[in-house]
């Protein structure tokens, strides 16, 4: 098992720019392959997985090893396309805190101790993935989304974590929409990209 391959895209040490962890240090495992179709995504190279390089879970685990840090966040692309069972295992035997940022377009695979779901209309969640989120991160790109935010809001459970987070192209006029829709709907928190701001690779 140990030669089980992933098609990665980049792994890197850097600070966590949304959400709940938003500040946080962490070492990113991006795996390529996506068919979810963001039209903002900013890693769009990483959607043709046949162009990332395949590599062994042995060789992931010394990258991130290499790295002064103890939580992991997996993301992609989409990287629940692939079985992620034996990676996070083996992770998890290394005393690793284990993130994934999913789309929830499809079944979950693997042990985590944070789920961040951030569905997008282009390809829906399937149905009840909503259940193993602890934190919810919708994009806000125009009005029509806060009605999106708050259809997949009734699918996650009563704990989970809930963030409204403006589209980088749109903030300027995305950022007033979500401060006037959280001031009269409170549940709902802020999700900034700071690494954006701040210029944090």
């Amino acid at each position: 098992m140990s030669k089980t391959l992933y098609p990665i895209f980049e792994i890197f040490y850097s600070i966590q720019g949304e959400g709940e962890h938003s500040g946080m240090p962490a070492v990113f495992v991006r795996l390529g392959g996506c068919d979810v179709g963001c039209h903002w995504c900013d890693v769009k190279e990483s959607w043709d997985a046949s162009k990332n390089k395949q590599i062994s879970t042995d060789e992931i685990i010394s990258k991130v090893k290499s790295f002064n840090c103890k939580t992991v966040i997996i993301t992609g692309g989409e990287p629940l396309i692939y079985n992620l069972d034996y990676l996070t295992s083996e992770l998890k035997s290394l005393d690793f805190k284990i993130h994934i940022e999913t789309s929830g377009a499809y079944p979950i695979s693997g042990t985590f101790d944070w789920v961040c779901f951030s569905p997008k209309k282009f390809k829906k969640p399937i149905e009840n993935f909503g259940l193993n989120a602890n934190e919810l991160k919708v994009v806000i790109y125009n009005k029509s989304d806060f009605q999106w935010a708050e259809e997949v809001r009734k699918t996650v459970k009563s704990n989970c974590k809930l963030f409204l987070q403006p589209e980088w192209s749109k903030r300027k006029t995305a950022n007033k929409l979500i401060v006037d829709y959280i001031k009269t709907n409170n549940e709902w928190k802020i999700s900034i990209q700071t690494h954006k701001f701040l210029e944090i690779p």
